[in-house]
């Protein structure tokens, strides 16, 4: 099939940079002694999953219970390593994941008693033991107990309750979006709550196995948080706009494009893209609020200024040569995580082959 002959709007994957987007990762993390546990809720694929595990990926986290089913079988012959990195307290995901632990390592990421009670009662009831790691609050404000104290008490509640083992620690600098150059500070902050909630661990003989952190804005930076043994960034394998203008990557290291075509130009100053919020999804650029729903590669001082479900208004006016009506563009997305999740099917395009790519995990949001 030729490029030009896909419908839009389509989402399309340069296959050479994901490749090298995904061995950069590796030979980094390698030459620091970091497992790397790419966060799979970017791409959602069986295919790419595979292509992180051949490359050295330790294991696989997720997000929810029905995206460790769909990309399990990316393990091929070996038993499946995966880790929700999400609480789990309903029994409709506790009972999942206990049955899932008769095939598979699984992991979960806990911040209260209500869920370790509820995931141990699920594993007890299926005869399986599901490994926990408590989650400590780093500087995020979003999950996990504030303190190192809290942490310790967690984490022998952990080993008071059936079903469940005690592997470590988890924690999420999700707040950290300086420039890598800049992330000196806040990551030796980081690292200074990590090792106050070690000591205390140690003190009480605790496991620590595994110091499960990182995220894509601070993935090459990951050797200044020394007590970490894994890290779980997602969108590096495709890159976007918050990436790119937080100074994480060019341009040209973003691997996935939305492909549009230019639907009218009746309005003054304006076209239509015929992908609007349920292609792009509404989510701002984090570092430029202000850029417009993404980046318009063949126009780059086109803002897309407004979506509605199937429209993509775009301010042309500062453009000297303007799109025409019928004419394909490719846009560079903000978030690229949501805007996989909105499609079946993407394509991959290498070697001067395109070919269809099924997003095995769309829509498992439970």
């Amino acid at each position: 099939m030729l490029e030009y002959d896909l419908p839009t709007p389509c989402l399309v994957l340069d296959g050479a940079m994901v490749r090298q987007n995904v061995e950069r990762l590796a030979a980094y993390a390698a030459s620091h002694g970091i497992s790397v546990r790419p966060h799979t809720k970017t791409h959602k694929s069986v295919e790419l999953a595979r292509l992180q595990l051949a490359a050295g990926a330790g294991g696989l986290t997720v997000a929810k219970v029905g995206e460790a089913y769909a990309l399990a079988s990316a393990f091929d012959a070996r038993p499946a390593d995966i880790f929700m990195a999400y609480p789990a307290v309903d029994r409709h995901r506790t009972t999942r994941l206990a049955e899932l632990a008769r095939s598979a390592s699984v992991q979960v990421a806990v911040d209260t008693e209500a869920s370790l009670c509820a995931i141990g009662e699920a594993a007890l009831a299926a005869g399986t033991t599901i490994g926990l790691l408590v989650d400590l609050d780093v500087g995020m404000g979003r999950t996990g107990v504030p303190t190192g104290q809290a942490l310790v008490d967690l984490a022998h509640c952990v080993e008071r309750t059936g079903g469940v083992r005690l592997d470590g620690i988890f924690f999420y600098p999700g707040q950290i979006w300086s420039l890598p150059q800049d992330q000196a500070v806040a990551l030796a902050a980081v690292a200074s709550k990590l090792q106050e909630a070690i000591d205390l661990f140690d003190r009480h003989g605790l496991c620590r196995t595994r110091v499960s952190g990182g995220s894509t804005p601070t993935a090459y930076q990951s050797h200044l948080v020394p007590q970490m043994t894994e890290i779980r960034p997602g969108t590096y394998i495709y890159n976007d706009m918050n990436t790119v203008r937080a100074g994480f990557c060019t341009l040209e290291q973003c691997a996935a494009t939305i492909i549009c075509t230019v639907v009218s130009n009746a309005v003054s100053n304006q076209i239509i893209l015929d992908g609007g919020s349920k292609t792009f999804t509404s989510d701002r650029c984090v570092p430029a609020p202000e850029s417009g729903h993404g980046h318009i590669v063949e126009y780059p001082d086109a803002t897309i200024t407004k979506l509605s479900e199937e429209h993509g208004q775009v301010d042309v006016s500062r453009c000297q040569r303007r799109p025409h009506v019928g004419e394909r563009v490719s846009v560079i997305p903000n978030h690229i995580c949501p805007c996989i999740n909105l499609q079946d099917a993407v394509w991959w395009r290498e070697s001067g082959v395109i070919r269809r790519v099924t997003i095995d995990a769309r829509g498992e949001l439970s």
